[in-house]
């Protein structure tokens, strides 16, 4: 079995859980999904962003709404889908879903996960590169949140990822953006004054701007839609969508049909 990296352009595989492994990855399994854990920020995010997805997929492609399974017939592919926090749903809401993530531990956790839960998901250690690179059938959805922050060429991945889009599909990106606000609350406030992630988490750095993003977005031939905010309420404890693009937004990208 051949374990890909980033910036490597193996084809991702689908690694085999070990039968002697099972209670390691279950127990990481368990620290992924609980949501009083390490992952809650992603817990406290994850249902902005899936209501967010699921209308822009309703809208896009014409679906009927309040459907148990409106994405049924549709292939999405999460990219860097760490342990399947969206690819379950994804997988609920009737995708077909493939999962890719670099580290090939996330990989398993989010297989041993879903086997628990008896969820069919196409689960695969690797990257990008090596799904383009192996040639890979096209995808009406592609995902791509809170992954282009941590790589090593954002442009050259938000290209890759989007030429992983079928013509008449759609993209929809997350991340955050590189200014000062982002920097005080993203960095300083959630790592080293609430503890929300560990530090060093993040590299403000390597945060993109959504002209950043669009620009290589456009780049792969994509339409883009302006950036839509995503904001955090304290008095609620929750999220939600909004104006502000100043720390957390979310872009949507339509491949054109040729």
């Amino acid at each position: 079995m051949t374990v890909t990296i980033e910036g490597s352009t193996g084809t991702p595989s689908t690694p085999s859980i070990d039968p002697d492994e099972v209670a390691k990855f279950s127990a990481m399994a368990a620290d992924w999904w609980d949501p009083r854990g390490k992952f809650r920020p992603l817990h406290k995010f994850n249902p902005v962003r899936l209501r967010f997805i699921r209308e822009t997929a309703e809208q896009h492609f014409g679906l009927a709404t309040g459907l148990k399974e409106p994405l049924k017939d549709l292939r999405l592919l999460d990219i860097g889908c760490g342990g399947g926090l969206v690819c379950e749903p994804m997988t609920r809401l009737g995708a077909t879903v493939t999962g890719v993530d670099a580290s090939e531990k996330n990989i398993k956790t989010a297989m041993t996960h879903a086997l628990e839960q008896g969820l069919d998901i196409d689960y695969r250690a690797g990257t990008a590169e090596g799904l383009i690179d192996g040639g890979e059938a096209l995808f009406d959805i592609v995902l791509n949140l809170e992954v282009v922050e941590h790589v090593a060429d954002p442009h050259q991945f938000l290209k890759d990822t989007a030429s992983l889009v079928k013509p008449g599909g759609l993209m929809i990106v997350a991340t955050l953006n590189r200014t000062a606000k982002a920097l005080a609350t993203a960095v300083v406030g959630a790592e080293y004054v609430l503890g929300w992630l560990p530090r060093g988490t993040h590299d403000w750095s390597k945060f993109v701007t959504p002209d950043e993003a669009t620009a290589g977005l456009k780049a792969a031939g994509m339409d883009v839609e302006p950036a839509t905010g995503v904001s955090y309420s304290p008095l609620s404890d929750s999220w939600k969508i909004s104006s502000d693009t100043k720390v957390n937004y979310m872009i949507v990208a339509r491949r054109p049909v040729e």
